[in-house]
């Protein structure tokens, strides 16, 4: 049978329930309990009323045994005729696998001790027109799974686990941040410069105003504002947005925490990140390693560290005070830059990141002591102006933070912006933030701060191998250029 055949048999099932004067679709739901609470607090004749979706049905005569779910766990439903009625055990005729049910009934266990709801009553909530998938083929649908998340999550426990975690991280991540006296802000999403960070933008327009507006591409520079103003722990869990590649680590819309300490430096920023991921991992999966991909992740403190201008030297023979040009010739002798144009800063030093990934250490490793040229918002070290103190934090090869030491010197600020533009064509120029230079000159503490990449963290913790396992709705091409 045919999925229109199917979806005419419940429509025409529909109909027949709203004949037997059924409201379709009804918008009062009686008070109930999850399933979980009714399974946790289990008591045999004990009287609930559950909500959820038939996930299985089997009849046996005038029996119907059937397994209803909600987000909270799984149950049988034992719905026979005599004792429902009738009327409401004529309903059953007209009941598929994916409708939503209300049942009211006591609690009992069978013989094979299996938790039941011996139903004296149900109401029909709603009726699915169309059927669950029998089976769900993993890789095979990848790319239906992530257009159809709602039905991923219904046919594959694994996947709501996921989400299950990944909601717990965050909530992990909240509890250590507000303990320790940190204050969740939220910084605007529509920027008239895109600036706190590289990377391409999106972007749009806001009629009223007649302006231009971009989609953050990190939201630092409104946050350190905050510094200036007197909050000196701040935190933003944001939705950020680049308009870049996509691949198993990178999506256009992704999630970043962003927290910001006045009166603390990079180091400060070292143990807040080791002891923030070690809380959420004991929190979440209460051990002190990860497994990731097969390979056992020691989260054992101190982390280790290795220098990035040590490391690129004595890979690629690049020293901080080289210019782009320079380091692209070093990069192109190695074999590592194909494109014989110019190289912005940034594309370079993701050419030289990608490069150090392939051969980090599965344990968590501080890349430290990045070129001041690379690292435009941040201090430079008290002995080696070329050298900035930043780091960034490397797990299972993935870089999952970011960090330094805040430059809090506006001239100095304004300086390395117009050396990080003059260069840049037509097509990536943009304007200084002058708003943020000018909250600057009121004065901002000495401060660290910290970027963490949520995606690639649950990535990490859910075992998943792409960013899209970890991301209910990942942007997907639309259908009609997939049909190409």
């Amino acid at each position: 049978m045919d999925i229109n055949e199917i979806i005419q048999q419940r429509i025409a099932k529909l109909e027949a329930l709203g004949s037997k004067n059924v409201v379709l679709y009804p918008a009062n739901v009686p008070v109930h309990i999850t399933i979980g609470q009714a399974l946790s607090s289990f008591q045999e004749g004990k009287k609930v009323t559950l909500c959820g979706r038939i996930m299985a049905n089997r009849a046996h005569g005038k029996v119907n045994f059937m397994d209803l779910r909600d987000t909270t766990g799984k149950i049988q439903l034992y719905i026979k005729r005599d004792i429902v009625g009738e009327e409401k055990g004529a309903l059953l005729e007209q009941l598929d696998i994916a409708d939503i049910l209300s049942v009211y009934g006591e609690l009992f266990k069978t013989h094979t001790g299996e938790f039941t709801v011996k139903v004296q009553d149900f109401t029909v909530l709603a009726k699915a027109l169309r059927p669950l998938p029998e089976k769900w083929h993993g890789l095979k649908d990848v790319e239906l799974r992530y257009r159809q998340r709602y039905l991923d999550l219904l046919a594959n426990e694994n996947v709501k686990k996921v989400f299950l975690l990944r909601a717990k991280i965050i909530q992990a991540m909240r509890s250590f941040l507000d303990a320790r006296g940190f204050l969740e802000v939220e910084t605007p999403m529509m920027h008239d410069i895109a600036g706190g960070a590289a990377g391409r933008p999106f972007k749009t327009f806001h009629n009223e105003y007649s302006m231009d507006l971009y989609l953050r591409i990190a939201p630092e520079l409104y946050l350190k504002r905050l510094l200036v103003g007197g909050l000196d722990r701040v935190y933003e869990i944001n939705r950020s947005f680049r308009n870049e590649g996509v691949s198993t680590r990178h999506n256009p819309e992704f999630t970043m925490l962003e927290v910001y300490q006045a009166y603390a430096d990079y180091e400060d920023m070292v143990n807040l990140t080791q002891d923030l991921i070690c809380h959420i991992v004991r929190e979440v999966l209460g051990k002190e390693e990860l497994l990731y991909q097969g390979k056992t992740i020691d989260l054992k403190t101190p982390w280790n560290r290795q220098s990035f201008a040590g490391l690129v030297k004595d890979k690629f023979g690049i020293e901080p005070q080289d210019d782009p040009a320079v380091m692209l010739d070093k990069l192109q002798a190695k074999g590592l830059a194909k494109d014989k144009n110019r190289l912005s800063r940034s594309q370079i030093n993701k050419i030289v990141e990608d490069a150090l990934g392939q051969d980090l250490q599965v344990n968590p490793t501080f890349i430290m002591d990045y070129f001041t040229s690379l690292c435009p918002l941040a201090k430079t070290k008290k002995d080696n102006p070329l050298i900035s103190e930043r780091f960034e934090l490397y797990l299972a090869g993935m870089e999952i933070a970011n960090a330094y030491s805040e430059l809090n010197d506006p001239l100095e600020q304004r300086r390395r912006f117009q050396e990080e533009i003059k260069d840049l064509n037509s097509e990536e120029k943009k304007n200084i933030d002058e708003e943020y230079l000018l909250a600057l000159e009121h004065g901002m503490p000495p401060a660290g701060g910290l970027g963490i990449g949520i995606d690639r963290l649950v990535m990490l913790l859910t075992d998943q191998p792409s960013i899209r396992d970890v991301i209910l709705f990942p942007l997907l091409r639309s259908q009609e250029e997939d049909k190409v």
